[in-house]
């Protein structure tokens, strides 16, 4: 039985922090799916914590917009082949990730191809690419798949059907990701800032740019399964635009990001699970996740404006 059953909000912090303590000292080795929830979404929190300050500097947030709707061809696409190939006995999620994998791997190439050698802007070029494929997977879509349901977790992700597995994974990709921008976090970091003096470095912007685009694109796919393709978006910006309220390092925020990401994940959950025990509402983890996110900034944005206004007041 889910330990958390019937647990209201404050219950389930109390529940959650002796559990963790428990496990942690070996007195049980699984993880119950509340616990599983946190840890995966707290894992998405790190990936995009770590990866969305980069896109947000390098105005590429847009770049992970578009990923958001070009990943419906992969969709798409994956289950017109399964059906065509198996005749849809091997059309399952497994078959719906490597989709998304092949089409958001498709949009970072044809998105950094136009801008090297075509010499788009980067906007228009994200523009085009994002357009033209998510056109091309909304057509497929009405021509070929009218009558089958795809379902709401393939664009808003199911937190509930996560398992253990998923944890793995998606602590994996925490991992890569984390320490790939701890590695590389100076040229990152020049790079983002004044390409130009990178360049006079000797650092290639073109490769950590690439870099970056990969990077965007493992987060939202290892995103796939618990905040869909859509919601993601909200785990990259979000954390990062309430951290930067509060201070203009990048090494700060790069903390701060995850951090923030991490703690509405914890309550996210926890609001989901008071919800179902105290209502009888069984809402969507995920999106209830990603409004604790932009409460998080309304409630920055609006502690910041009080402590301007009386910080004026005082040296009036």
């Amino acid at each position: 039985m889910n330990p958390y059953w019937g647990a209201g909000f404050f219950e389930f912090f109390a529940i959650f922090f002796s559990r963790i303590g428990q496990f942690m000292l070996g007195q049980f080795s699984a993880l119950s799916a509340d616990e599983v929830q946190v840890g995966v979404l707290s894992c998405v929190a790190i990936s995009c914590g770590v990866v969305g300050p980069f896109l947000v500097l390098k105005k590429m947030a847009m770049f992970a917009n578009s990923l958001s709707h070009t990943i419906l061809l992969g969709i798409v696409s994956s289950y017109l082949l399964a059906s065509f190939l198996w005749g849809g006995g091997m059309f399952d999620l497994s078959t719906l990730l490597m989709g998304a994998a092949v089409a958001a791997f498709l949009t970072a190439i044809f998105t950094e191809g136009f801008v090297r050698f075509l010499r788009l802007q980067e906007e228009a070029s994200v523009g085009l690419v994002f357009t033209s494929l998510f056109a091309l997977g909304i057509v497929l879509v009405t021509l070929y798949t009218r009558n089958v349901h795809l379902g709401v977790e393939a664009v808003m992700g199911n937190v509930d059907a996560l398992c253990f597995s998923d944890f793995r994974v998606a602590a994996w990709l925490a991992a890569f990701n984390a320490l790939l921008i701890a590695l590389f976090y100076r040229p990152f970091q020049i790079v983002s800032f004044d390409s130009n003096f990178a360049k006079t470095l000797g650092i290639s912007c073109g490769f950590f740019h690439s870099l970056l685009l990969f990077l965007a694109a493992t987060v939202c796919i290892g995103a796939f399964r618990s905040v869909g393709v859509l919601l993601v978006l909200a785990f990259l910006v979000g954390p990062y635009l309430t951290a930067r309220l509060f201070s203009s390092r990048l090494s700060r925020l790069l903390l701060l990001s995850p951090l923030l990401g991490i703690l509405a994940s914890l309550i996210g959950v926890a609001l989901s699970r008071h919800l179902l025990s105290v209502y009888d509402l069984p809402l969507s983890t995920g999106g209830i996740v990603v409004m604790v996110i932009g409460l998080f900034y309304v409630m920055a944005l609006f502690g910041k404006l009080c402590m301007c206004h009386r910080w004026e007041k005082f040296h009036a």
